[in-house]
């Protein structure tokens, strides 16, 4: 199984809205398919170009798929195991945002910002966030700066992690995708969070508790 290849980049490719390139390495010349925005990143052609490889195999085609990063193809690995998502899916995902904002958006449910990369509904965006969230969260932890996973930078006091936050994990996700999935970004939710959770919201209130009490805190007129 191919999971690297080192040649010379040559003929970028654009056939619709998938995007390659030709890599010839040692007199053979490797179809890879990469997302749109490394596609738009790629060097002049006769480069020397490395890429980590992901290989589909069917019984009626073989395809490769480029990453410059090899935690970006192990992300592209995570985003096809989630069920309705196929490669030129997590290609238009991958395409959209940088690896570390995907990441971010599933993590913190943000539905909005997953919708908007291409063939990607609301359905599919609450499928990665219920699906994808731990897993991304524990695997790309090392790769990635903590703050990322904490709702903002530090010093911002808007971390759905806050201590003051008595909710548990699962709880926190269901009040997470609900907001989100009516509109609302996960900015604003953390915010509200960390409102409801001022006003003293008893300990042992469930996820439908703090859902009813952002939500009052969403309608107000805040700045």
């Amino acid at each position: 199984m191919i999971g690297w290849l080192q040649g010379e980049l040559a003929d970028p490719w654009q056939l619709d809205k998938r995007y390659g390139l030709q890599l010839r390495c040692h007199g053979v010349g490797y179809d890879v398919q990469v997302s749109h925005r490394q596609w738009l990143q790629l060097p002049a052609v006769g480069t020397p170009t490395a890429l980590h490889i992901h290989a589909s195999i069917r019984e009626d085609a073989s395809t490769l798929y480029g990453f410059s990063d090899r935690h970006e193809r192990d992300l592209f690995r995570e985003l096809v195991a989630v069920s309705g998502v196929g490669p030129q899916m997590a290609l238009g995902l991958l395409g959209a945002m940088a690896p570390s904002e995907l990441i971010q958006a599933i993590v913190h449910a943000d539905l909005r910002r997953l919708s908007k990369a291409p063939g990607v509904g609301k359905r599919t965006a609450e499928r990665l966030a219920v699906e994808l969230r731990s897993r991304l969260q524990k695997r790309f932890a090392n790769q990635l700066d903590a703050s990322e996973f904490e709702g903002g930078g530090a010093g911002d006091g808007d971390g759905d992690g806050d201590p003051a936050i008595n909710l548990e994990g699962a709880s926190r996700d269901e009040v997470h995708l609900t907001l989100g999935a009516l509109g609302y970004e996960a900015l604003e939710i953390q915010r509200a969070m960390r409102a409801v959770a001022g006003l003293g919201l008893a300990e042992g209130a469930g996820a439908e508790d703090w859902i009813r009490e952002c939500l009052r805190w969403l309608s107000r007129d805040v700045a």
